[in-house]
């Protein structure tokens, strides 16, 4: 990001279509020139959705909602954001800066947020990112930090449970 390195770890045994959809958004450069929109200190982060001016790309066809997968939704786990619709999750996640016991299964809605790995690098980062001044921005009320936190790429450190290594590393 534009404020420091962020390594995830992702759980394909708990959650394989929420890591699948990530990670091919990933391997299309997707993520590149992204930025996180929405940080709200003792919260979350979230981010993949919209590029520095916030507009949003085009996207993938929803995934079936892993909420049911035992991961909760931790301090500096990894979670794919959705609108009101369970199965609505495509290229936004978020990162949690707490405990937020109310986005786990069954949560509010019955459902929850699933979640699909843990940051193991870089939550002094994650932290950082947390604590911009954030306010209103576009169609957006609040929550959106005033000096874009921008996701300059995201690669594949390793490879991806049935990748083959020359297709899994990037320079």
């Amino acid at each position: 990001t534009s404020m420091g390195d962020i390594v995830l770890t992702l759980d394909a045994d708990k959650a394989p279509k929420s890591v699948a959809n990530f990670l091919d958004y990933v391997k299309r450069g997707y993520y590149s020139g992204m930025v996180f929109h929405r940080v709200i200190p003792g919260f979350l982060i979230q981010g993949g959705g919209f590029d520095a001016k916030l507009k949003r790309k085009p996207v993938k066809p929803s995934i079936s909602n892993e909420s049911r997968n035992g991961l909760q939704n931790l301090p500096g786990t990894i979670a794919m954001a959705r609108a009101a619709d369970p199965n609505s999750a495509n290229s936004e996640f978020f990162i949690n800066l707490q405990h937020n016991v109310e986005l786990d299964y069954p949560s509010f809605d019955g459902w929850g947020y699933a979640v699909f790995g843990q940051v193991s690098e870089g939550l002094h980062v994650v932290e950082k990112i947390a604590s911009v001044p954030t306010g209103s921005s576009g169609k957006f009320p609040r929550d959106v930090p005033k000096t874009p936190v921008i996701i300059n790429k995201a690669v594949l450190l390793s490879p991806a449970p049935n990748t083959p290594p020359e297709e899994s590393r990037q320079p």
